[in-house]
């Protein structure tokens, strides 16, 4: 059990052992085999690395930021709150994960939801959301890993095809979905975008920058600089001790310089290792459509769309976030039982994500209203199931992701209908 746990939990793994299927089932060398699958792998782990070195960064951005203007409230962090449901209902949650993987593939192959979920991080936070709300109806570990496995699976294969028209027009092709369940909420940025679709070829990355700001023609100094002052801004506010404890032996004042390159170095990493496994994981990706789930298509993480519109990314995160910051606002202002307080990390890549989609179909305009609307969505739906989390003995985090919120308030309701 705990081998295949790891396995499926292994995207880099899973995917690797996918594109070796992929290239033996085209007959290519072993020299071609093995090429194909290392690079597939190691691309993966590029991705991943790159994507670590984001995360630590803005999870510091997070501690400053909330300690200098002294917000107080539950962060909204999906790995926190999965470790504490992994604590007490694991094997609730890892077999619904399993189930969940292996319905997917069900549904890919007898529906024309041609979908295979490979961000199986994203699945196992959306196993445990599921695992919580069924057993806090006392439903028993059986029925709930039956039904959370088949809600996992159809979920699934269903949620990026939401997605597909739009990333339909990103990519320029069919080849690829997105796989990462803030699904509902990118496609409702792609349908925000189209009511400024007169503005469509006002693209992010056609903006006339003045020549004092044309650096922000280089995607990279454009994220260095925005991400200094981000830093720099929460480390003066928070203060000299503060900054200090979380910077070690750095000095305090170098510490936020150091980290906002930290960032957009990952940035960097994290767009050379999507290009590098993309490439090989959809040309191996052919023939198991072919053979096995024909017309299927891999749903893959946020940050395979970032290249098409790396300036809708920055854009979207800055949107999300002052959405997120509002929505702490109107939460202390109407005195919320919880203020939900927005994780820099989590509205970067949903919000970033979010850019993308707007502005495939409204320009910049679509990017800030797509982004802002995702924002008060990861602010406001996690309000909703956060009592029944702390009744199953989860205290201080919850899941923001708008899927899991939707459809986790949708099973809450059904459930509650029916006594157990």
């Amino acid at each position: 059990m705990d081998f295949i746990i790891s396995f499926l939990s292994t995207p880099a793994v899973l995917l690797g052992i996918v594109a070796l299927i992929g290239l033996v089932a085209q007959r290519k060398t072993g020299t071609e085999v093995l090429t194909g699958t290392f690079k597939t792998i190691i691309g993966f782990m590029v991705f991943s690395a790159g994507g670590s070195l984001m995360t630590g960064a803005l999870q510091n951005f997070n501690k400053l930021f909330q300690t200098g203007f002294n917000i107080v409230g539950v962060v909204a962090s999906p790995e926190a709150a999965t470790a504490m449901a992994q604590d007490q209902y694991a094997l609730v949650t890892s077999c619904t994960l399993i189930l969940g993987f292996v319905m997917n593939l069900v549904f890919a192959r007898i529906t024309p939801m041609k979908n295979i979920f490979f961000t199986t991080g994203h699945s196992l936070f959306f196993a445990c959301v599921l695992s919580l709300i069924l057993k806090s109806h006392g439903i028993s570990d059986i029925a709930a890993i039956i039904a959370g496995g088949l809600i996992l699976g159809f979920c699934s294969a269903a949620l990026p095809q939401l997605c597909q028209p739009f990333m339909r027009k990103i990519t320029g092709s069919d080849d690829a979905a997105i796989g990462h369940f803030n699904m509902i909420g990118y496609s409702l940025s792609g349908y925000i975008g189209k009511l400024f679709s007169k503005h469509e070829d006002k693209s992010t990355e056609h903006i006339n920058f003045p020549k004092w700001l044309s650096f922000f023609r280089d995607f990279l100094m454009g994220v260095a600089v925005i991400m200094l002052i981000l830093f720099y801004v929460s480390a003066l506010k928070a203060g000299r001790d503060v900054t200090q404890e979380l910077a070690g032996t750095t000095h305090w004042l170098v510490f936020p310089m150091i980290q906002a390159f930290t960032f957009t170095a990952g940035m960097s990493i994290l767009m050379t290792g999507v290009r590098m496994f993309l490439a090989e994981i959809t040309a191996a990706f052919v023939s198991i459509s072919e053979k096995f789930i024909p017309n299927s298509r891999p749903a893959l993480d946020v940050p395979t769309v970032f290249p098409y519109a790396p300036t809708a990314v920055i854009v979207g995160f800055l949107s999300s976030y002052a959405a997120g910051l509002l929505g702490v606002a109107i939460m202390v202002i109407f005195k919320f039982p919880v203020v939900i307080i927005p994780a820099a990390h989590i509205c970067f890549f949903s919000g970033g994500t979010a850019g993308v989609f707007g502005n495939s179909t409204g320009g910049w305009r679509g990017a800030v209203v797509g982004s802002f609307v995702i924002g008060l969505l990861l602010a406001f739906l996690p309000t909703v199931l956060y009592p029944v989390y702390g009744s199953m003995g989860l205290e201080g985090s919850t899941f923001p992701n708008i899927d899991y919120n939707v459809i986790g308030i949708l099973l809450e309701k059904i459930l509650g209908l029916f006594p157990f």
